[in-house]
């Protein structure tokens, strides 16, 4: 056993998550035959197989389930003494690991990056986008510091903070410009546009209009906001989106932009972290200037937004 080493366990853990010697040696930025001997040298040091190789992917054996378990443990560990080093400065340098859900990432990353950038010299910035349930299993693996989502995630583990609130407002096509803005019981009869199954975007605009129980054919998914406002554009329906990606969505689509009356649909954003995080007194320093980054794009795209809004 002394001769294994972090370089080793890191391949594993990236072919273990991954299930492809391919993809994992992208991830670990190696080629591929270079990972296959590491994996192939630590199964031969431990004295058993860790995979069953298939033609096109592989999988844990009973005993490389287990050995994964202790592995990611080992690696969350080694990974925090490093945070206690950079827990030890009053700000955070050096990598930063960060998880946004992909109906925040685009329009808000562009002016996160940059004022982290001037206001905390010397960090190195690691985007993840993804849906919630991963970012939280990243979270609790060790695999991201913090990550950007709607609240609230309820996880015992994890540290929530509030950053904002923002509206949605109701997407229709071009010459629906003017009409009266429909309120929930008029768009459960309409064809709705929503994001596919395990955006929480999805959940909350059902919520909203309560269409929980709606039946399939009622409803048209797509993979992003951006398609969503294009399939509004072509006349296939409405849709619902956030504030913040309206500047961006809707400059290049034939629609109009309503606001709903009060009661308005909105949703919660707020910054998660493992509540055992060494760095936990950075990241809320961090938090803050996503705050700051946040209401700052809210006010630069005020103005052109409400001009494409019919208020009511």
């Amino acid at each position: 056993m002394t001769n294994l080493t972090l370089k080793q366990l890191r391949y594993f853990e990236a072919l273990a998550r991954l299930n492809h010697f391919g993809r994992a040696a992208n991830a670990c930025s190696i080629s591929q035959p270079a990972i296959s001997v590491q994996i192939k040298e630590l199964e031969e040091t431990l004295g058993t197989e860790l995979f069953e190789r298939g033609a096109r992917q592989v999988r844990l054996t009973n005993f490389g389930q287990e050995f994964a378990l202790r592995v990611r443990d080992i690696l969350r560990s080694v990974d925090e003494l490093g945070d206690l080093a950079r827990a030890s400065r009053d700000q955070l340098v050096g990598r930063l690991r960060l998880g946004v859900i992909p109906t925040i990432a685009p329009y808000l990353l562009p002016t996160i990056i940059g004022n982290l950038a001037s206001m905390h010299d010397g960090i190195d910035i690691h985007v993840r986008e993804t849906l919630t349930q991963r970012l939280i299993q990243e979270l609790a693996e060790g695999r991201l510091d913090a990550a950007i989502v709607a609240l609230p995630v309820s996880e015992p583990s994890l540290t929530e903070v509030v950053l904002f609130t923002e509206n949605f407002v109701l997407v229709r096509p071009g010459e629906d410009e003017g009409k009266p803005v429909p309120n929930r019981e008029m768009l459960r009869e309409m064809r709705l546009l929503l994001l596919e199954e395990g955006h929480c975007f999805r959940d909350q605009a059902l919520s909203f209009c309560n269409l929980h129980s709606a039946r399939p054919r009622e409803l048209l998914d797509g993979s992003s906001l951006s398609t969503l406002v294009q399939m509004v554009s072509a006349g296939i329906g409405v849709t619902l989106i956030p504030e913040m990606a309206v500047a961006v969505e809707t400059r290049s689509a034939s629609v109009s932009v309503s606001r709903f009356t009060s009661p308005q649909p909105s949703r919660t954003i707020g910054m998660i972290w493992r509540k055992t995080s060494p760095i936990a007194k950075q990241l809320l320093q961090i938090s803050e200037v996503v705050r700051q980054s946040a209401a700052a794009l809210r006010e630069q795209h005020s103005q052109a937004s409400t001009s494409r809004m019919s208020l009511s």
